[in-house]
């Protein structure tokens, strides 16, 4: 029994991440994410709660998966640089974790699911960018929350704003936007004695 509750609450996660991606919280209904489950809305309801604690829990897992598969390190500028490529990469990747972000702050509740946790991960980001720029391993003009808010955008906003990007970018290569993201976070990390040549 165990094993069919479990598999229904993956069905029912995957088809509320498309339904989410497509159409945001309050444009999705519980009706579609049971029917493109394939389970009776019920079980959304008794496994969940609601649409609203189902959103949550997508959001969640999807970023624990961008947790996971991209760490983060301030060893030195290179190091750096290549986690906003990596956070890119994976974003282009799973392109639901860029659109549940956008339709989170569109629904703009007041708070957000496991708020604490998901700014302990950032803080600990933080901690290690002001710890490399104390020892001179990265440049110290930005304060470290900003830095770190700086880097996500570069890594994200390409990927968020596609077709503002097309425009300005003629529709480069993933390839090119890419080395365009991490010599722009390189730029910013790189101390200015030790600045690169692009």
């Amino acid at each position: 029994m165990p094993r069919d509750a479990d598999r229904t609450r993956t069905l029912l996660r995957r088809a509320a991440a498309e339904e989410f991606a497509e159409h945001g919280l309050h444009g999705t209904t519980v009706e579609r994410i049971a029917a493109r489950a394939g389970v009776n809305k019920e079980r959304l309801y008794s496994n969940y709660g609601g649409k609203a604690q189902l959103f949550d829990a997508v959001l969640l897992e999807q970023l624990a998966g961008i947790a996971e598969s991209v760490p983060f390190g301030a060893g030195s500028p290179d190091e750096v640089a290549e986690f906003a490529g990596r956070t890119f990469d994976y974003q282009l990747d799973h392109p639901q974790l860029t659109r549940l972000i956008a339709w989170e702050a569109l629904a703009d509740t007041g708070s957000v699911p496991g708020e604490t946790g998901r700014a302990g991960v950032y803080q600990d980001k933080i901690a290690e960018l002001a710890d490399a720029q104390r020892r001179g391993v990265i440049a110290a003009e930005l304060p470290a929350p900003q830095l770190l808010l700086m880097l996500l955008s570069l890594a994200n906003w390409p990927v968020t704003i596609p077709q503002v990007a097309r425009m300005i970018t003629s529709a480069g290569s993933r390839a090119a936007s890419r080395t365009a993201v991490v010599d722009a976070a390189r730029l910013l990390v790189t101390p200015r004695s030790e600045s690169p040549a692009l």
